[in-house]
Order: C-alpha cells, then sequence, then structure tokens
C-alpha cells in the first residue's frame, strides 16, 4: 500500500502539472502500472452503471492525462532527453518503439540540464 501512496498518488496530488524536473525509471513504471491496475478495476465497477459508468470512466481517464504525460516529460528528463520527444509517438510504429527504448534506459548518472 506505501508503494501505491508513493508512485502513483504522490504523482497525482503533488506533481499533477509538472513537467519539471526528473522522474526515474522506477517512479515511472508503477505509476503506469498501478494506473493500468486502477483503471482495470474502474472499467470492470463502471461497466455496471452503463452509459453513466462510460461517462464516468472518460472523464477520469481525462483528469488523469496530464499527470501521466507530466511523468512521461519527466521520465524523458531523466534520460537527458527533451519533453519534446513525445512527439515522435505520432510516427505509427516507429515512433512508439522509439519512445520505449527511451522509456526503459537508466537515467543519466548524476546531475543533468533538467536536474538531478
Amino acid at each position: 500500500m506505501q508503494s501505491f501512496l508513493t508512485y502513483y498518488w504522490d504523482v497525482l496530488k503533488n506533481h499533477y502539472v509538472d513537467f519539471k524536473g526528473r522522474a526515474s525509471r522506477k517512479k515511472y513504471w508503477l505509476f503506469v502500472l498501478f494506473n493500468f491496475i486502477v483503471f482495470l478495476i474502474l472499467s470492470i465497477v463502471l461497466s455496471f452503471f452503463g452509459d453513466a459508468g462510460n461517462i464516468l470512466y472518460f472523464l477520469l481517464t481525462f483528469a488523469v492525462l496530464l499527470p501521466s504525460l507530466g511523468i512521461l516529460v519527466r521520465r524523458l528528463h531523466d534520460i537527458n532527453r527533451s519533453g519534446w520527444w513525445v512527439l515522435i509517438s505520432l510516427l505509427p510504429f516507429v515512433g512508439t518503439l522509439i519512445l520505449l527504448i527511451f522509456l526503459v534506459l537508466p537515467g543519466s548518472e548524476g546531475e543533468n540540464r533538467f536536474g538531478n
């Protein structure tokens, strides 16, 4: 439960639209994992509510969009890349693959141009 609070709730509460700084590989991937689990449970529970559940699911997805984008940019900062590299995912297949490779790379040691 502590890691959920540390790696998921902390991003939503303290770094909602934070695009500055760095996010470690562990912090990024645990956020992605917990986000997947939360939305899997939500989709199961909200499926019983019909159209109202679909609308609520859409609103919650939209609410987590900015923190997800923020931690993605901070993860890129950790490997000393600009947040604009997110746009490479607009290239079909190849762009997403390149971005995925960037996300699994270890962060740069010490301080870089984006901070500690």
